[in-house]
């Protein structure tokens, strides 16, 4: 920053970049699920991938208006770029939680997992033995179930675990192609 430069006049700086890329991406500033698979260039993917994209766009679309606005895209990317960790680790919770009722089973871990490997291509371990992994390392009362406070304590507590959640649900890519201004066509 200059002389005279605020951190609030630097944040406005890179809002306005932010603003007039998705602008440009997205002309009416409703970015549709359609619009959002087609900036990232996701067609023709398996329907787990599918499902996990819709459920990302989901999260985004914070008033669930089927749309993702320009207020609710800087607040994905302020949260990717610049969220606390618990702050993501309650992000990557609601993603796991695909049913919506406060808890995550085997079930839901397993499907995003899967969808994520289709997405990204490469990882170290199955989804089975990921899904295998995080239940034995932080279900503490073994019900099946993690709750909230179970996820994020668990995770928090294990460095490697919280390495590996990160590494899987990194959403910098997604960033890259908006900043670049890529556009796939489908």
């Amino acid at each position: 920053m200059g002389a005279g430069e605020s951190a609030d006049d630097f944040a406005a700086i890179e809002n306005s970049q932010w603003y007039q890329k998705f602008m440009k991406q997205c002309p009416s500033g409703q970015l549709t699920l359609h619009e959002f698979k087609k900036i990232l260039g996701l067609h023709d993917m398996n329907p787990q991938a599918n499902m996990y994209v819709e459920q990302v766009f989901h999260i985004f679309d914070m008033n669930q208006d089927g749309f993702i606005d320009f207020l609710e895209f800087i607040a994905a990317i302020n949260l990717v770029m610049r969220g606390k960790i618990d702050q993501k680790l309650k992000w990557y919770f609601k993603l796991y939680d695909a049913d919506g009722n406060g808890c995550i089973d085997k079930k839901e871990l397993l499907s995003i997992f899967t969808a994520i490997q289709a997405i990204n291509g490469h990882t170290n371990m199955s989804a089975e033995e990921f899904t295998n992994m995080i239940f034995q390392k932080i279900d503490v009362n073994n019900d099946g179930e993690l709750t909230l406070e179970e996820f994020i304590n668990g995770v928090e507590k294990d460095k490697d675990l919280m390495e590996l959640i990160t590494k899987s649900f990194d959403l910098s890519n997604v960033l890259k192609v908006i900043q670049n201004g890529r556009r796939h066509s489908i």
